[in-house]
């Protein structure tokens, strides 16, 4: 039986890094993918992703694309999105693209395991 592994979708290497310490730290495994193209070939070839954390704000398919894409091809994965963006109806706006959940960045790492512990 393979553990279920958390997908990491940032464009910002210092994001994942910093997200991915954090996880591993707590015994979780992670994989990355800097665009949702690469996130796609991961979940294509992967059937161990539970859980998506997504990056609201990236170039070419952002976040709000991505997760109205997953969600029509049926996926079941959750996701969380995670975003600069903390203005009043940010959260709203992620919940009603699609995400089930809603993390403002800079992460909030015991908010952000509430819904890990959640999911997984």
């Amino acid at each position: 039986m393979h553990k279920k592994e958390i997908l990491i979708i940032d464009d910002d290497y210092r994001n994942i890094f910093a997200l991915k310490m954090v996880l591993q730290a707590r015994k979780l495994q992670c994989q990355t993918a800097l665009s949702f193209k690469d996130a796609k070939e991961i979940l294509n070839a992967n059937n161990n992703v539970a859980l998506i954390l997504m990056d609201m704000m990236m170039p070419e398919t952002d976040g709000y694309q991505a997760i109205d894409l997953l969600k029509k091809e049926g996926s079941e994965i959750p996701i969380i999105a995670l975003t600069a963006q903390a203005m009043t109806g940010d959260k709203e706006k992620c919940i009603a693209a699609g995400a089930d959940g809603y993390v403002a960045k800079p992460v909030n790492i015991d908010h952000l395991m509430v819904y890990i512990e959640k999911y997984l």
